[in-house]
């Protein structure tokens, strides 16, 4: 039997957090731990909820009290471990940027599909991260990267032609074991380039290197 994937709902609007509980419960794959109707009220579950906690926390922007901006802030502190997706109404580029910036693992609008939302969970429980067509277009743009705003992606150092083989093949969405067979490597082989990558970029994970790809024009992709 596949491990359910461990998920937290943060949201301040009891009906769509009500919601949205219902339809991830549907999904079959995933259970739902708490609800948190703000920032405090997350952090308070996540300390108390043990050793067990959430692989992916859903994360509202606007809440009183505490925002999802800063909740996300703090929680990566205290349990760096924990993905972020962010749902939100906002989809304009400086809200983008921002969560980036915080960290964040993906970011979709509250508006989309039931699909995409499991998808998104999927790939970022599996992957580390989830860029829809929208945030890859921004970022394909140039916009987000040209922010001065936006630190943590410039190269300490050169990437080795291997890490960057590494860093692309992370950017198709392919999972550790994935990359291992793809160039016929163990896995703390993969493990070990993807730590190098993230202390040379300064990215504070796999979708921060996603980023960092793009703006050093690494990849190549056509959307």
């Amino acid at each position: 039997m596949n491990k359910l994937i461990k998920i937290a709902v943060t949201d301040d609007q009891v009906m769509f957090r009500e919601c949205l509980v219902n339809n991830i419960k549907s999904f079959g794959n995933m259970e739902v731990m708490f609800e948190a109707g703000n920032g405090l009220e997350l952090l308070k579950a996540m300390n108390e909820c043990g050793e067990v906690k959430p692989d992916i926390v859903l994360m509202d922007l606007n809440m009183p009290e505490m925002n999802g901006m800063e909740a996300t802030k703090q929680l990566k502190i205290a349990f760096p471990d924990v993905r972020v997706i962010v749902l939100s109404v906002h989809g304009e580029e400086k809200h983008v940027t921002r969560m980036i910036q915080q960290g964040v693992n993906g970011y979709i609008a509250k508006n989309s599909e039931l699909s995409e939302l499991k998808n998104a969970i999927e790939t970022t429980y599996h992957n580390g991260f989830y860029f829809n067509e929208m945030v890859l277009k921004t970022l394909q743009s140039g916009k987000l990267l040209n922010k001065t705003s936006l630190r943590g992606f410039d190269a300490s150092s050169s990437l080795t032609q291997r890490e960057k083989e590494i860093l692309g093949l992370i950017c198709e969405e392919l999972t550790t074991p994935e990359i291992a067979d793809r160039l016929s490597i163990s896995l703390r082989t993969v493990d070990g380039h993807r730590n190098n990558l993230l202390v040379k970029t300064g990215a504070k994970n796999v979708a921060g290197l996603v980023v960092f790809a793009f703006k050093h024009k690494i990849i190549d992709t056509d959307l």
